[in-house]
């Protein structure tokens, strides 16, 4: 991570304490991760499971919003995955996201939400979008194939926010992360996205003693790392403290390879074995770095470390698989 910069933090605009504040997604890696940010910020937080309201039904959600009377959203919902995800199930990915986004900011409006921010994600961004993307290169050229229809729902939730506030004014923002990483996160070989699969592969050859560990790809693509905590607390600053059309990237500034990650994973784990690249499987974009600039020009920055967060991620996941 680089040296922070000095940048004085930007002053609060919209303060959270005393608001109602609907966390949609709240069992989520991020939306929990908001919730306990949220924790101690003097704000009623509401939150809402699946058996109470299907976010992609509009007239649920709009119920949803007439009961819970929120003065805040944060939309951290959506239906996620790794390439493989992706490449199996297309229509959810592009249905599912569409109708999160358009049902959650349509019914914040018609309920007078004051203050909403939209999650979108680093692939919304162009396969060779120039680097580190800036906000500016979003709709530059052809997305990335292997994840375009994530891609495309996320674009449609940000420029929706931005044309809800040409039309009506709204204060809908959106923030952009980059990877994302922690507590919470989906540890699946078929759902997961590269570190959470990293992790249950070479734990598992450090309890099986292999020699080696299969990646998918050749290990080349280069990638940035957000952990999720960092993430909660961007989220947090930005609602408190930016209110503009354009979204704004969140995330580290630093990227590696993704054989440099799985060396530095094994070194959190303890496994000392190898790795075997499977060139048969697709890469992705060959690099995924985030313009943090504009975020930085507000005064935040990240706080923990790569090999820090990884360890937490660590043990996180280790807790959970020997209560299996």
């Amino acid at each position: 991570m680089r040296e922070p910069k000095t940048a004085p933090a930007t002053p609060v605009i919209f303060p959270l304490a005393g608001k109602r504040v609907l966390v949609a997604g709240h069992r989520g890696m991020v939306g929990s991760a908001v919730v306990r940010r949220l924790d101690g910020a003097g704000c009623t937080v509401l939150t809402a499971g699946r058996a109470e309201a299907d976010l992609r039904r509009q007239d649920a959600v709009e119920a949803l919003m007439r009961k819970l009377k929120p003065d805040v959203v944060f939309v951290t919902a959506a239906t996620v995955g790794g390439i493989l995800a992706n490449s199996m199930r297309p229509a959810e990915f592009l249905y599912d996201n569409l109708m999160i986004a358009g049902n959650l900011i349509d019914a914040a409006r018609q309920a007078g939400v004051k203050k909403l921010l939209y999650l979108g994600s680093s692939c919304i961004y162009p396969r060779l979008a120039k680097q580190p993307m800036v906000e500016a290169e979003l709709l530059s050229g052809p997305l990335e194939p292997t994840n375009q229809w994530y891609a495309v729902a996320k674009i449609a939730g940000l420029k929706l926010c931005a044309a809800y506030r040409r039309q009506w004014r709204c204060d809908f923002i959106s923030a952009q992360p980059t990877n994302l990483y922690g507590p919470g996160d989906r540890y699946d070989l078929e759902g997961s996205h590269v570190i959470p699969a990293l992790i249950m592969k070479i734990d598992r050859a450090k309890r099986e003693n292999a020699p080696s560990v299969e990646i998918w790809g050749s290990g080349k693509p280069r990638r940035e790392f957000l952990h999720v905590d960092d993430l909660a607390d961007a989220l947090i600053f930005l609602m408190e403290r930016y209110s503009d059309e354009s979204h704004v990237n969140v995330g580290c500034g630093e990227d590696m390879t993704v054989a440099e990650l799985a060396q530095t994973i094994a070194e959190v784990v303890g496994y000392t074995g190898g790795f075997r690249f499977d060139m048969s499987k697709p890469d992705g974009a060959p690099r995924k770095l985030l313009d943090t600039r504009k975020l930085e020009a507000l005064g935040w920055r990240p706080r923990i470390r790569l090999k820090e967060g990884l360890a937490d991620a660590y043990r996180w996941y280790r807790e959970r698989r020997s209560q299996r």
